[in-house]
C-alpha cells in the first residue's frame, strides 16, 4: 500500500464555506467530499490518503492571532509520525496572503519552498530515503468586497494569489519536484471567496489523484 501525506490549510482539512456560513464554528465537509477523500476514491485500496490540513496553516509565518499555525514548525514531527512515506502533497500559501505577513508573492512561493526542501531532504520515504513530492500552488482568492472584515485582512489578495503559480512553478522545476496548479481545476466559492465547495474538490480531487498516479 502506497502512502500520501496531504499536508496543507483549511482546504485541505475540507472548511465547507457554505455551512460555516450558518454556523457559529467552522463546519468541515464530509470525508468523501474533501478532495482527499475524493481522491483516495479515484485511486483506490492500494493507496492510504493522510489528511493533515489545518485551518488558517502558513508556510513559515507565526501568526499573532492563532497558535500554532506555523508549518515549517509542525512539519517535521507531521513526517516523522507518519513515515515511511511515499508521496508528499504539499498546498500551502493563502494565508501568507493575509495582510499581517505583507508577504509579496515571490516570498510566500519562497516559504513553500522552505517545506519543500524540508521533506526533499528527510528521511521520511522508504528506506530511510526522501518522498517524492507534489508542489501545488493553491487556488486563487475570489471577490471578497461582500465580506469588508475579511476584504480588510486580505488586501490585493485576488491579484497577488493569481500570480503565484509563476512562482510556485519555477520553485518546483529547480527542486526537481512535480507541479500542479490548482487555479485551473477549482475555483473558490462565492460565498467567502476563499474555500472550496463541493464542485471544487471533486475537480481538484481527481486532478490531484490523476497526478499522483504518474508519480507512485
Amino acid at each position: 500500500m502506497k502512502t500520501v501525506l496531504c499536508f496543507g490549510d483549511s482546504n485541505t482539512w475540507g472548511f465547507d464555506p457554505d455551512a460555516t456560513a450558518a454556523a457559529p464554528y467552522p463546519i468541515r465537509h464530509a470525508h468523501d467530499i474533501r478532495w482527499t477523500g475524493i481522491a483516495a476514491a479515484e485511486l483506490g485500496s492500494d493507496y492510504r490518503i493522510i489528511e493533515e490540513g489545518q485551518n488558517g496553516r502558513t508556510t513559515v509565518h507565526d501568526d499573532p492571532f492563532a497558535v500554532a499555525r506555523n508549518g515549517r514548525d509542525y512539519l517535521p514531527a507531521c513526517l516523522e509520525s507518519h513515515k515511511p512515506i511515499d508521496l508528499v502533497v504539499l498546498m500551502l500559501g493563502t494565508n501568507d496572503l493575509k495582510n499581517v505577513f505583507n508577504a509579496p508573492p515571490g516570498e510566500i512561493a519562497t516559504g513553500a519552498t522552505i517545506l519543500a526542501r524540508m521533506i526533499l531532504q528527510s528521511d521520511a520515504g522508504l528506506n530511510g530515503g526522501a518522498p517524492k513530492l507534489l508542489f501545488i500552488s493553491p487556488v486563487a482568492i475570489g471577490d471578497l468586497s461582500h465580506l469588508p472584515d475579511l476584504d480588510a485582512k486580505f488586501t490585493n489578495a485576488r491579484a497577488n494569489s493569481l500570480a503565484l503559480p509563476r512562482h510556485y512553478a519555477a520553485a518546483a522545476q529547480a527542486l526537481g519536484c512535480e507541479y500542479l496548479n490548482a487555479q485551473d481545476y477549482a475555483e473558490p466559492s462565492p460565498v467567502d471567496g476563499i474555500h472550496l465547495d463541493a464542485a471544487a474538490h471533486a475537480s481538484l480531487g481527481k486532478a490531484i489523484a490523476a497526478k499522483i498516479k504518474t508519480m507512485v
